[in-house]
């Protein structure tokens, strides 16, 4: 019985990949997102992938991210760097659904 390795900031180069290869259409993103998940395991890095979503990377204990300003590790399709309208806060959320 092998246990899986915990591997966040792999799950996380990917995800931040795959969001930024999809450009600034949320339709694009919802749909990387729904096929990702039929090979990335969002369960068991629920907290990795909340963290990308809402402020563009991982996040330490105490809210401050953990990129080290490398853009490979960070996406600007997050709800953080959203238009500070009721409607693009909407669509993201509706994303993250």
């Amino acid at each position: 019985d092998e246990k899986e390795k915990f591997e966040p900031t792999v799950f996380r180069d990917t995800i931040v990949q795959g969001l930024n290869e999809a450009g600034n259409d949320l339709e694009a993103i919802a749909k990387f997102l729904d096929a990702a998940g039929s090979r990335l395991d969002y369960r068991r890095y629920a907290d990795t992938l909340f963290d990308i979503l809402v402020a563009g990377s991982m996040l330490a204990p105490g809210g401050t991210r953990i990129d080290d300003n490398d853009k490979t590790k960070m996406t600007n399709h997050c709800v953080f760097f959203a238009d500070e309208d009721h409607d693009a806060i909407r669509n993201y959320a509706q994303v993250s659904k």
